[in-house]
């Protein structure tokens, strides 16, 4: 077999567009079609499946790595084809399990020169580290961007060369990584809402393991929350939860129910705690399929699989605690006022017609503003007064008079003064001091309490220009100021608990959340934990792409992203009905409804949905 051959190869699947008139002819390898070679890392496109090819005979050692390489990159789970490339110890050791190294580009590959023993060759592999995927299938962006490398120790076994030291992940290009991964949400709870964490699953079933995408996210949800997110949330299955013994795979029914059976430890769970548990699991299985499921059903380890308890799609949206559906949309218009649209008017055949927001921010003498933020129950603003020194918390509901002191004053110059404000769904305020002789995060408790500090540990100097809470509470996105750039990053919001209950809110664990980009602009949480970001990589145009919590990058970007001055930016965190994204262009407010394109509805700024 020549060194082509020893290529990995490539067999084109049936069209995704007609998937369901032709289930039959994919069930099988396909008897024609396209097969061609194809490099490890050359950005293969996720309609198309890589099989790597086994090892040629008397093959040399440089084809032997070569080929081993490309087989870590095949879409078999089993990795089988690549073990065959291992001696026979090392294929029965090595256990990359979930584990992936994700490298910026392919794997460079060179002989190690100057060994002793030309017997036992040696191969240097090495590549530019982008992210690593851990044993809980989080993902974790590199923030070093360092060098990956590792040796691969050859030796003739039965007169064949093999590798003796494989690497202890999988080694993928990102290219690759996206092909063969795709990103899906967990759920748990935290404060009695539910908060997704996002993990990456094999895109592709192995019929031989519980390798489906649906049981392989099952079982990451029973294993327990991501390291990043474990501290600040709990899961409602009883440690040691697992599927039952035996649970090959996890499907639907006919009336879209998944049955989930599950291990001895869940026996005694009491009913409440068993809906939340079933709740989990809904919202993390509709999270992955995206198809419409309708209920859960946890089943008991005994032999007649009795049923534990079951809940359908409206009893876990009362259980999964999220806030309620905004009807408006809020920004600052041409006077400094805080005004508002109803959302209603998000479809192009209606055009929106802005109000002042109730309240005393409608007197005569308007309170002039700067920036503002609304509470969830759209019964509060917070706004930032027109010179940037003060916030101040007032009614939007009844009759109210506007508050005589702000609830936080910055002493900062001209231009240094306060950010744009944010409420979690606990009813606290955030606010940033951007003045540089008192800068800080703040926060409110109820809108209403004495502001604390809050510290915020791997700041390193940054200067906090904007920030946004997650609507579960448990996280916050900071834009940062700092070496000439503007980044984004993710912290976790740790609160004190019963065993710290005289502690502090403190944000820990700053990441990168938007690694790709040389510089952001604007940025907010979107539905499903998710954010997006406005900004530029290095070189680049402005662009607006989602993103994952974690760093990664979601594929879908939206239209017309130059437009976008670098202000603002707002999304609706509502999973329901889908709402327009509303920007700050030049021509002033814009919206982006579901399936459109972007049109001006209004002349002003500081566009933000409740939150």
């Amino acid at each position: 077999m020549d060194a082509e051959r020893r290529s990995a190869r490539i067999v084109r699947l049936c069209a995704l567009g007609v998937i369901a008139l032709l289930v039959a002819g994919c069930a099988s390898m396909p008897t024609h079609g396209e097969i061609r070679d194809v490099e490890a890392s050359q950005g293969v496109d996720s309609q198309v499946r890589v099989f790597g090819v086994p090892p040629a005979d008397k093959a040399g050692a440089a084809e032997i790595v070569k080929g081993f390489l490309e087989a870590m990159t095949s879409d078999d789970p089993q990795l089988e084809t690549a073990r065959k490339y291992l001696t026979e110890e090392a294929s029965k050791s090595w256990r990359p399990g979930s584990a992936v190294t994700v490298l910026k580009s392919g794997l460079s590959r060179s002989p190690v020169a100057g060994e002793r023993d030309p017997d036992e060759p040696r191969w240097k592999v090495t590549g530019e580290k982008l992210a690593a995927v851990d044993e809980h299938s989080a993902y974790q962006p590199e923030t070093a961007r360092g060098q990956y490398e590792w040796f691969l120790q050859l030796v003739q076994e039965n007169k064949q060369w093999r590798i003796a030291t494989p690497p202890r992940s999988l080694v993928l290009s990102e290219s690759d990584f996206q092909r063969i991964y795709m990103p899906v949400n967990k759920y748990y709870f935290a404060g009695g809402m539910l908060v997704a964490d996002p993990v990456y699953v094999r895109q592709r079933a192995d019929p031989d393991s519980r390798m489906d995408p649906t049981t392989q996210t099952v079982q990451s949800l029973l294993a327990g929350p991501s390291n990043w997110l474990a501290p600040v949330v709990e899961s409602s299955f009883p440690t040691g939860t697992e599927l039952r013994e035996g649970t090959k795979s996890l499907s639907y029914d006919g009336q879209n129910t998944l049955r989930v059976p599950l291990n001895e430890k869940a026996e005694n769970v009491t009913q409440p705690q068993c809906k939340k548990m079933a709740t989990q699991l809904l919202y993390t299985v509709k999270d992955l399929t995206g198809s419409r499921l309708d209920q859960v059903e946890l089943l008991r380890s005994d032999e007649k699989s009795s049923s534990l308890c079951s809940v359908n799609e409206s009893n876990a949206a009362t259980i999964a605690g999220r806030p309620k559906t905004p009807e408006h949309q809020y920004f600052v218009d041409n006077e400094a006022r805080l005004v508002r649209m109803k959302l209603d008017a998000a479809s192009e055949d209606q055009q929106a017609k802005p109000e002042q927001v109730p309240g005393p921010l409608s007197t005569p003498a308007p309170f002039r503003v700067k920036s503002a933020a609304v509470s969830y129950d759209e019964r509060r603003a917070a706004v930032v007064s027109e010179d940037g020194h003060g916030l101040y918390v007032v009614a939007m509901a009844g009759v109210g008079v506007m508050p005589e002191k702000p609830v936080v004053t910055s002493k900062g110059a001209r231009t240094d003064t306060l950010a744009a404000p944010s409420w979690d769904a606990a009813g606290d305020l955030w606010v940033a001091d951007q003045d540089p002789q008192h800068p800080g995060l703040w926060r409110v408790p109820g809108g209403v309490g004495t502001p604390e500090k809050v510290e915020v540990a791997g700041l390193a100097g940054r200067k906090i220009i904007s920030l946004k809470t997650s609507a579960d509470g448990v996280r916050i996105a900071l834009l940062l100021e700092g070496d000439g750039h503007k980044t984004l990053s993710v912290g976790r919001i740790e609160r004190p608990d019963g065993k710290n209950a005289t502690g502090s809110v403190s944000v820990r664990e700053l990441r990168p959340a938007a690694p790709q980009m040389a510089d952001v602009t604007a940025m907010s949480w979107a539905p499903r934990g998710r954010l997006l970001v406005v900004g530029r990589e290095s070189g680049g145009v402005v662009q607006a792409r989602y993103m994952l919590a974690d760093g990664s990058m979601i594929a879908a970007s939206l239209p017309g992203a130059t437009g976008l001055e670098a202000v603002a930016v707002a999304v609706s965190e509502d999973e329901g009905k889908p709402r327009p994204v509303v920007g700050h262009s030049a021509d002033g407010i814009v919206w982006l409804p579901p399936g459109a394109q972007w049109r001006t509805v209004a002349g002003g700024r500081a566009p933000v949905y409740p939150g």
